[in-house]
């Protein structure tokens, strides 16, 4: 059960990664934490760890964000904090020989789902006074490459979701923040983009002097939440150093 003096979080897509490193981060800052994921073994597991609740979820299902909603509402606290990071790329082929199904995929969870579980968690984190929806998109949402057309295009989609959401919440007290890894080294990513093939997802970081980890983007998450109520961060670009742009990474020792 929440502790009652604690605000709550939501932190979707937490069963690994930038989801899971987000959650403890946010524990540590004092929030009660929901993990929210498909992955129910993993999610409770983590929620026993940092004495928070674990939902399971599949954010493309509008049945499971509705009882995502309700279980939340039902937690002593205020709900004061939506980490939409609940994600993912899939395929790297060329338009013309895309898997639409890739495609399909990726909008449902990146875009819509994002909505989904928004809407739905909306009216309390209004009710707070103190509400902070943050939005984990990507570099890619700002340049395109080969082969990335279904990625970059659903998260293009997904930073303009969040860029006309601050605009129609102005005036009601919700932060609307957007966080934009670049090259990100977790455990999943690139091994779910490559449908587990892990010799081509490590050949991805091949090389690179130190990706940024799921902690360097998760205390990005921590710092832009703890920030006074009345500062927002429209914004924030994340890459690691060995990566000037999207397309122009430095491999081998830096310096």
């Amino acid at each position: 059960m929440a502790d009652t003096n604690r605000p709550l979080a939501v932190v979707t897509g937490a069963s690994s990664g930038i989801g899971a490193a987000s959650a403890r981060q946010l524990a540590a800052a004092g929030y009660h934490v929901v993990a929210a994921a498909r992955r129910a073994g993993r999610i409770t597991a983590l929620a026993a760890e940092l004495d928070g609740t674990a939902v399971t979820c599949d954010i493309t299902d509008a049945a499971q964000v509705a009882a995502l909603a309700d279980t939340v509402s039902e937690l002593p606290g205020e709900l004061r904090v939506l980490v939409n990071n609940a994600g993912g790329a899939y395929g790297l082929e060329p338009v013309e020989s895309a898997d639409l199904a890739d495609w399909d995929t990726m909008w449902r969870v990146n875009v819509v789902g994002t909505q989904r579980v928004t809407a739905a968690l909306l009216p309390q984190l209004v009710a707070s006074h103190r509400g902070t929806i943050v939005m984990i998109t990507s570099t890619a949402a700002y340049g395109v490459y080969e082969g990335g057309a279904g990625y970059t295009a659903a998260k293009h989609a997904e930073q303009a979701v969040a860029e006309t959401l601050r605009l129609e919440l102005a005036g009601r007290p919700v932060r609307v923040v957007e966080i934009a890894p670049g090259m990100v080294a977790t455990e999943e990513f690139s091994l779910t983009r490559f449908h587990g093939d892990a010799d081509r997802a490590a050949r991805v970081y091949d090389g690179v002097a130190e990706p940024l980890t799921a902690d360097d983007v998760a205390e990005c998450v921590r710092w832009s939440v703890e920030l006074p109520q009345h500062v927002n961060i429209d914004r924030l670009v994340v890459r690691p150093l060995a990566q000037a742009a999207q397309h122009k990474v430095i491999k081998g020792k830096i310096g």
